[in-house]
């Protein structure tokens, strides 16, 4: 069998903020199903902040292995290409990040039109919250019309 390699030129990648070790692009809001389709690119060995999952997240590993950390840096978790997850909402709080060669990994998250992700500090406090309407302000910030992509 042929091996893939994935190419995600195509991307239209957005920064979060000040963070320089991930790259996003929201694909899909689904309103009705409260359903958010976003991918992740994330860099090699540099894991992102501390956070926690507050929705039900489904991945997939697209490219490379995605590594997940607990929140003293032990490493918990490492999938690898092709992996397929559904987690449910986990108050446990985790980093996250590529292996040696970087990740991109799809998460649809669902269930909720309410809290998704709570960022932290390294305390474990909460710095900051996205729900519903953050991911659709994001989404309509950085959406191309169509006249643009032909």
């Amino acid at each position: 069998m042929s091996k893939y390699i994935f190419d995600d030129s195509h991307i239209k990648w957005q920064k979060f903020g000040e963070f320089e070790n991930f790259r996003y692009c929201i694909l899909n809001i689904d309103h009705v199903n409260k359903v958010i389709d976003v991918i992740f690119k994330f860099a090699a060995n540099d894991p992102i902040f501390l956070h926690r999952h507050c929705a039900l997240n489904h991945t997939f590993v697209i490219h490379g292995e995605h590594h997940l950390y607990h929140a003293n840096g032990e490493l918990k978790e490492m999938r690898p290409v092709g992996s397929y997850t559904a987690s449910p909402a986990d108050i446990t709080p985790h980093r996250e990040c590529g292996g040696d060669e970087g990740t991109i990994v799809l998460f649809s998250i669902r269930g909720t039109d309410g809290l998704m992700y709570e960022i932290l500090d390294d305390n474990g406090d909460t710095i900051a919250a996205l729900g519903m309407q953050d991911f659709i302000g994001l989404y309509e910030m950085n959406k191309t019309p169509i006249s643009e992509t032909a």
